[in-house]
């Protein structure tokens, strides 16, 4: 969280989160520092490891995540606030970056994870490519997988074999993303959360639907509600059989 095919805006499906300062947290920057699109030789990174998918589809798979920061999205439940103020962490180079990806490839990682923060502030598409370049090999010439965890509010760059796709009530995603996103995530807190996520899941369906009718994945849908696993799990599963065709 893995192209787009243009469709409606969906601005129309709104809600009322909280917005201005987060008591106890940092507020979310006015906007992002880097336009979407730039092509940079480095990155503002949080972290990078190697450990398993904890979410959705692909959950318990082995991955390399790389966490970049910057985030204009706000959201008060996040629970990785230190990751919203870009200046606050380093430039990486992204040939540093690739070859971490390739160590964590020859260690077992199954797929990359590029998640933030809102990763799509930045122009991916020469992460993607170097993260292509440095794990390809005889028996996948393509590289390793490469996942995008995102928002969905700017314009989609790099090119990705999964994306899963956390639309915000206050922030709603594009279309381009709607349409391009194998999964949905949402959090869950109250009974309109449940709807807006009914409504994202079917958009997300209607604008995926010729890229289906072409053989791609369809989009399913995972909700969550902020906190420990098991509190989550029993949301998850109801909507998605919902949801998805045939469920």
């Amino acid at each position: 969280m893995p192209d787009p095919l243009p469709s409606a805006p969906i601005a129309a499906v709104t809600g009322n989160e909280t917005s201005g300062p987060f008591a106890g947290s940092p507020q979310a920057p006015d906007g992002p520092t880097k336009p979407p699109g730039a092509l940079p030789a480095a990155l503002p990174v949080v972290e990078t490891f190697h450990s398993l998918q904890g979410e959705g589809l692909h959950g318990g798979r082995s991955a390399f995540f790389i966490r970049l920061a910057g985030c204009t999205v706000g959201c008060p439940w996040c629970d990785t606030k230190h990751s919203w103020p870009q200046g606050s962490h380093p430039d990486r180079s992204l040939a540093e970056l690739a070859g971490e990806a390739a160590t964590a490839a020859a260690a077992g990682a199954a797929f990359v994870v590029i998640t933030g923060g809102e990763p799509l502030h930045h122009g991916l598409d020469p992460l993607c490519q170097a993260l292509r370049e440095a794990t390809a090999n005889a028996d996948r010439p393509h590289g390793l997988p490469l996942h995008l965890e995102t928002s969905g509010v700017d314009p989609l760059s790099g090119r990705f074999d999964w994306i899963t796709l956390s639309p915000k009530r206050h922030r709603p995603p594009t279309s381009e993303l709607l349409g391009a996103c194998q999964e949905l995530k949402v959090v869950v807190e109250q009974a309109e959360d449940l709807e807006f996520a009914e409504a994202m899941a079917l958009s997300a369906l209607a604008a995926a639907s010729p890229r289906m009718a072409a053989g791609g994945t369809p989009p399913t849908c995972c909700c969550s509600r902020p906190g420990p696993t098991p509190r989550a799990r029993p949301w998850r599963w109801p909507l998605c059989r919902a949801i998805r065709p045939g469920g």
